[in-house]
């Protein structure tokens, strides 16, 4: 047996007792076990209610902070998690590996020839597991046994340290409950996810909503269709001190007009037509907990005034029925219209706005998200290789270019549907081994012609990009004057109509008016004048 030296050991447990103290402890963690043991790849995953979660890795694809791993649909996994001890895989194992194509500097469909995996316990308790990945096989199977115990030992120690100064650090007690609570959710809801993302505009998010949540402000959340808005919503209710309570959820637009009143405060027997049984409104079924108005901005202004005394009094009256009743609702509205200028054309009520939005929250569109495009295609791709029963679903290099590239105008909800629709394609062209998502099977995407030679371009001389540019250019400046100009002339075209313009883009009127507003076009003075 291949020995690990005692200065390998020492040096590696001086390198943990200073991981602790780092804001990066997890990756000097894998780093530490990366120094100690030659490998292609190290990945630190923590483990709760049968799943693990990746939260540092060395040496994989950036989308695997982004999946998922249910232990039970993971033979490898499965194995290392049975046990207190290391477990080395043969290099002709036939049990498939999670991380087969996915080692950087390597072909995408080579398949992973050395594992192995170390499980993590303190006081007998699972609390996460460390693997260990090489191209080249058999380079595990000489080191000492009692090396890797030692080895485990420490990182379990110092992984359990780490998270307990990270909640200490965060005073995260409430939000460790609240994650669980969450991860529970989705195992137990297939459509239900996690919020997902490392960029600053998400950590601003996931900042506000800390923030915010242990309050009872009215919050109204406002963002282009597809962001997210609903998850947003639970996360609040779920960090809040509601979370033992119900949240009620109620889609404005979907209601008829003539119901709206019932389906809000409830209705007597008798009080309309078909009112054949008393009925609870949804602040009612609300009370103690969180009521959430999705698509606020479609409410009738008929309905706004009731609406705004509800919140303001906290009381609501049924339909038919003379008594008022006392509530306790706290309630999120979220909306993908500019409220602000549904005020200024009087299609919203300026005193309801002011009480929804004491607390207002931006979601951001997912092109403003740099660099979470990998982390939530992984999430995907690792949710529909489940559902599709793949042995392993990636995504190739040009495939993921294609996806950092694009411009989302459906955001996070269209990603997950061209997802879905990738890994289908996929499958029927590999259905097994490794099944690999290429830009081919990308479909649905919103491409003009010009963006498809600009995307032909950069995969054509990718090579040399480097040199493509002698001065420096400032991307986002471009872009906003691109945005500007095409713009610009849909008004013009239009005559100033917001609508006809934002039919002429392909895009959502309350949009295309957030959109302008943040680039500093305005009807009055750029159009007509």
């Amino acid at each position: 047996m291949k020995q690990v030296s005692n200065n390998a050991l020492l040096s590696f447990a001086l390198d943990l007792a200073s991981a602790v103290t780092q804001a990066n402890r997890f990756e000097q963690l894998v780093y530490a076990v990366k120094a100690t043991i030659n490998c292609d790849a190290v990945v630190l995953l923590v483990h709760q209610h049968g799943v693990l979660t990746p939260i540092a890795q060395r040496g994989l694809s950036d989308d695997l902070m982004g999946r998922r791993f249910i232990i039970a649909e993971h033979p490898r996994l499965n194995e290392i998690c049975a046990g207190h001890y290391p477990v080395r895989f043969p290099a002709d194992s036939a049990l498939p590996d999670p991380y087969d194509g996915m080692v950087l500097g390597h072909d995408e469909n080579l398949p992973v020839h050395s594992c192995m995996g170390v499980p993590l316990y303190v006081e007998g308790k699972l609390i996460g597991v460390v693997t260990l990945d090489s191209i080249e096989p058999y380079v595990f199977d000489s080191i000492d046994s009692r090396a890797l115990e030692i080895i485990g030992s420490m990182a379990s120690m110092t992984l359990n340290t780490a998270i307990l100064m990270e909640q200490l650090e965060n005073k995260s007690q409430r939000a460790e409950h609240v994650l669980q609570a969450m991860n529970e959710q989705v195992n137990e809801k297939d459509g239900h996810m996690e919020m997902i993302g490392q960029s600053d505009g998400m950590k601003a998010l996931i900042q506000a909503i800390k923030l915010v949540a242990p309050s009872d402000f009215a919050i109204l959340i406002e963002g282009e269709t597809g962001v997210g808005k609903e998850l947003v919503a639970r996360t609040l209710h779920q960090a809040s001190s509601r979370a033992s309570a119900p949240m009620v959820y109620v889609n404005c637009a979907a209601i008829p007009q003539h119901l709206i009143e019932s389906e809000l405060f409830g209705h007597v027997k008798g009080a309309f037509t078909g009112a054949d049984r008393d009925r609870e409104g949804k602040f009612l079924l609300a009370d103690g907990g969180t009521l959430f108005l999705d698509e606020i901005g479609e409410l009738p202004l008929e309905v706004q005034g009731t609406l705004l005394r509800a919140i303001q009094n906290q009381e609501i009256q049924a339909v038919g029925k003379d008594q008022t009743r006392k509530i306790d609702v706290r309630v999120i509205a979220a909306t993908n219209r500019h409220l602000e200028t549904e005020v200024a054309e009087h299609r919203f009520r300026a005193d309801l706005f002011h009480r929804l939005s004491v607390f207002p929250i931006q979601v951001p569109p997912l092109r403003e998200l740099q660099g979470d495009v990998p982390l939530l295609a992984g999430f995907f791709a690792e949710r529909f290789r489940r559902k599709l029963g793949l042995q392993q679903l990636t995504l190739s290099a040009s495939a993921m270019r294609l996806l950092e590239s694009y411009h989302w105008p459906g955001n996070v909800r269209e990603l997950e549907h061209v997802i879905s629709r990738a890994a289908l394609y996929a499958k029927a062209a590999v259905p097994t081994g490794i099944t690999t998502i290429t830009p081919a099977h990308l479909t649905g995407l919103q491409i003009d012609n010009t963006f498809k030679k600009q995307q032909q371009s950069i995969f054509d001389t990718e090579e040399s990009v480097s040199n493509a540019f002698e001065e420096p250019i400032n991307l986002r400046e471009k872009t906003d004057a691109y945005q500007q100009g095409l713009i610009l002339s849909a008004l013009k075209e239009a005559d100033g109509s917001w609508a006809q313009s934002a039919r002429f883009l392909s895009m959502d009127r309350a949009n295309l008016v957030r959109l302008a507003k943040r680039l500093g076009v305005s009807v009055s003075k750029e159009v007509k004048a």
